[in-house]
């Protein structure tokens, strides 16, 4: 049960990164708190360049950090405020909160479908000189304050760890890293990932359509307390053996 809850909040954090008010904006977005362009690092050679890569990888490092932090606050929080009594109260527990995660699901979906929903909110402070503590304070602001984008997703995780406090630090810790490391990712290969990014946001109008899905999944294994079942496979065993 464990590992499928780790995965499934790796899944989400990945999912969050994948969301289109997030992956088109990414390389701006770093370039702007790292104080380094697609320009400056074509431009420059030699020690200057490696100057300007390690620039941009250090500063997405603090920004991944100051988000991994206030998620894995939310984790010990979840756990210290829930853990004594979520054990009597586990049915209930998952039961509401199935009901939580597949109505962030629907809103994934709903949100393409009507523009009222379809909104963002941000808060960055401003950049005057860049520095890695200013990028570890855009990494808290970042996980507290854009919307929708992380927003349904993550709030299905936070949902699915109240339903199971004890691993609430773990399962935010790996959400954390499935939102982090392709960040790190595209720090380390900055000057090459444009055109990648570019190539894949022409699909991304699916990305709702299979987010919401997989949400709505999540929220009804949860609300059955069928969360497990999806490591053994049962439907493939009886198909495999009968």
């Amino acid at each position: 049960m464990s590992e499928i809850t780790i995965a499934v909040a790796a899944v989400a954090g990945l999912g969050s990164f994948l969301a289109p008010c997030i992956l088109p904006v990414i390389p701006a977005f770093l370039a702007y708190i790292s104080g380094t362009t697609i320009t400056d690092l074509q431009k420059s050679r030699g020690p200057a360049l490696l100057v300007n890569r390690l620039n941009v990888v250090m500063n997405t490092i603090f920004f991944v950090l100051g988000f991994s932090v206030v998620f894995s606050i939310f984790g010990v929080v979840i756990n210290s405020v829930l853990s004594s009594t979520a054990s009597g109260l586990t049915t209930s527990f998952n039961q509401v909160g199935g009901i939580i995660i597949i109505g962030f699901g629907a809103f994934v979906l709903l949100s393409t479908r009507m523009q009222r929903l379809n909104f963002e909110k941000r808060f960055f402070p401003q950049n005057g000189r860049t520095s890695y503590p200013l990028s570890f304070v855009f990494g808290l602001a970042f996980a507290t304050s854009w919307t929708p984008c992380i927003g349904p997703i993550l709030g299905s995780i936070l949902t699915l760890a109240a339903t199971t406090p004890s691993q609430a630090f773990t399962l935010l810790l790996a959400y954390s890293m499935g939102l982090g490391i392709p960040f790190i990712v595209i720090g380390v290969f900055f000057s090459r990932m444009t055109g990648v990014i570019r190539a894949m946001s022409k699909h991304l109008r699916y990305f709702s359509f299979v987010m919401g899905a997989f949400i709505i999944i999540l929220g009804i294994l949860v609300l059955t307390n069928q969360l497990a079942s999806i490591a053994s496979f049962p439907i493939l065993n009886t198909l495999l053996l009968g």
